[in-house]
């Protein structure tokens, strides 16, 4: 079994990341379970699993980080449009003062 490659992980969908995650966490649960009770004959696949979760939770962590990122992008540009509002709607009554 080859490593995943990074790029097929992030085409994931959120739903099936998530599922992945728990999946390959059960995995090296039951990996551990077998390493202690002497029926584990494949040790690489600890790699293997240990590399995938670092993967997809790395995938996830992008996500997470690219959604604070546009939710804090959006609410700087409603401050400004709003600070915009604020500020034509100063210049009118300046003007009539003059």
């Amino acid at each position: 079994m080859p490593l995943s490659k990074m790029s097929e992980i992030r085409k994931l969908t959120d739903e099936v990341l998530q599922e992945q995650i728990v999946d390959t966490k059960k995995q090296l649960f039951d990996l551990r379970f077998q390493k202690a009770t002497r029926q584990l004959e494949t040790t690489h696949q600890f790699k293997h699993s240990r590399h995938r979760l670092a993967q997809l939770l790395t995938a996830e962590r992008e996500r997470q980080i690219n959604k604070i990122m546009t939710e804090s992008a959006s609410e700087a540009g409603s401050k400004t449009s709003e600070a915009d509002s604020l500020d034509k709607s100063a210049s009118p009554s300046e003007a009539e003062e003059d």
